[in-house]
Order: C-alpha cells, then sequence, then structure tokens
C-alpha cells in the first residue's frame, strides 16, 4: 500500500540531512555579580565571593594544589593579627604573604619533618590567626609518607586525621583567635561525591570552634582540571571554600574582631 504526503514541502524536509554544525571557539563568559553592601570593612572587596584571576607572587604556583596568596593577604588585612601559625606551608605561600606583610608566622609542613597532627608538635594558645589548606583527600598525592592526609586509605581514617588536626589549630589560638580553612568536595572513584566542606565545619564545631562569619566562594582560577577533556558527564566543581572559625573566649563569649 501506497501512503502519499499531501505536503510535498514537508516530505522534502523530513528527507533532508542536517548539515553538521562548525564548532564556535570557545568564548569567555562574564558573570555579573551582585553589589556589596557598603559597610566599615578595610577590604571592601572582601565578599562571600572571591574571584581574584591573579594568584600574586607568593609561593610556588607549580607546587600542587597551591591557592595563590591574594586571598590571605586580604584576610590578614581584615583580621589584622599579630601572629599567624602556618602548619601545612607547603611552597610557602602563608609565610610569603606574612613576610611581606610584616606579620609574624610560625609555618612548618610534613616536608620538614613536622606532622600537623601531632599536638606534641604544636604551640599552645598563641596565635590571633590560623591559615590552613588541607589535602582534599586523596584528589592530589602530597608526599609518600603514610602520615600525609592525601595518603589516607580510607575516608574515616582521613577524617580522624583531620580532626586532629583541626583540634590541633583550634589549641594553638588565643581567645577568639581565627582559624581559616580552605577546602574542597571532590568526586573520588571509590567513595562517590565526599563532602568535606561539610566534615570540616562538623569536626570544627567539635573542637569547640564556632563559624565566625559567611564562606567563602573561592573562583578555582589556574584549576589543573580546566585544561582536561574528560569522556565522562558531570557537573564540574569551580570553586573551593574558605571557612573562617572563631575560638570561644575564657568567659564562653565569642570576640567581634
Amino acid at each position: 500500500m501506497h501512503t502519499s504526503i499531501n505536503n510535498p514541502f514537508y516530505a522534502a524536509r523530513i528527507q533532508r540531512v542536517a548539515p553538521s554544525r562548525p564548532e564556535e571557539p570557545a568564548k569567555p563568559v562574564y558573570a555579573k555579580l551582585p553589589a556589596a553592601p557598603v559597610n566599615a570593612s578595610p577590604v571592601p572587596h572582601l565578599t562571600s565571593l572571591y574571584h581574584s584571576a591573579e594568584a600574586g607572587d607568593y609561593g610556588d604556583r607549580s607546587y600542587p594544589g597551591n591557592c595563590g596568596g591574594n586571598l590571605i593577604k586580604d584576610l590578614l588585612r581584615y583580621f589584622k593579627p599579630f601572629s599567624v601559625l602556618d602548619p601545612m606551608t607547603g611552597s610557602g605561600t602563608c609565610k610569603d604573604v606574612c613576610e611581606e606583610m610584616g606579620i609574624y608566622c610560625y609555618s612548618n609542613d610534613l616536608h620538614q619533618g613536622a606532622d600537623a597532627c601531632d599536638a606534641a608538635q604544636f604551640p599552645r594558645r598563641c596565635f590571633d590567626f590560623c591559615w590552613v589548606h588541607p589535602p582534599y583527600w586523596r584528589m592530589k598525592l602530597y608526599t609518600e609518607d603514610p602520615r600525609c592526609l592525601s595518603r589516607a586509605p580510607t575516608l574515616p581514617a582521613f577524617l580522624e586525621r583531620y580532626r586532629l588536626l583541626i583540634d590541633n589549630c583550634a589549641g594553638s589560638l588565643t581567645p577568639s583567635g581565627k582559624l581559616a580553612i580552605l577546602m574542597g568536595d571532590y568526586s573520588d572513584r571509590e567513595a562517590g561525591y565526599v563532602p568535606l566542606v561539610f566534615y570540616t565545619k562538623l569536626l570544627a564545631m567539635r573542637a569547640g570552634l564556632r563559624q565566625h562569619c559567611t564562606d567563602i566562594i573561592r573562583f578555582s582560577h589556574g584549576n589543573s582540571s580546566s585544561k582536561k577533556v574528560y569522556r565522562s558527564s558531570f557537573i564540574p566543581g569551580l570553586h573551593d571554600v574558605c571557612m573562617i572559625f572563631e575560638k570561644q573566649t575564657q568567659g564562653g563569649e565569642h570576640g567581634n574582631n
């Protein structure tokens, strides 16, 4: 049985092969950020959205996971500490920033044999500010040392070592001292999506700290994964989170610095 199509234009259209679309070069996309309210902050551009594309001349940008020094510098300009603890110095970014600003910085690292999870190696109750940028579990491997957080074989093992780190940092702070932790979530091949930002807050609260202010969402400019091509489909994570915690004063109150 022959079926005719009454509309010859439609018949021609459904038999037509769609031409291939030429690939367009990637173009930068600019998002308009919300306007920040005017206030008495000494660092007006330091908001919950941190988007500095310039890393600054601090540390070594080739070091795995290097975050650049401008965020650290802006935090120090805002909180104005007299002394800073940098227990996971990596390539020395925080130390370089403190040296430029004339702020005393006690820095150490597992590469020099100092285990940040060992309370015996921590000064106690003497720092106004502590900066920590720990491994995002095993997203990047930093050393062969089994004490390294990036070498923890399981998530529970990582969280136990991470708990020790946060406890030690909390114990190093003066009353109303601030602890800044830069952390990001990631998808692990075995464990699935790992919400490390959530675990950071949970462990900090259990260590007797409270969150001092809004999360700072740091745009991951220069992220190595942005230069790769993946066969799988996923929603890319383009940021990590800086959380600021505060130590209680002796009377159980919190400072207003």
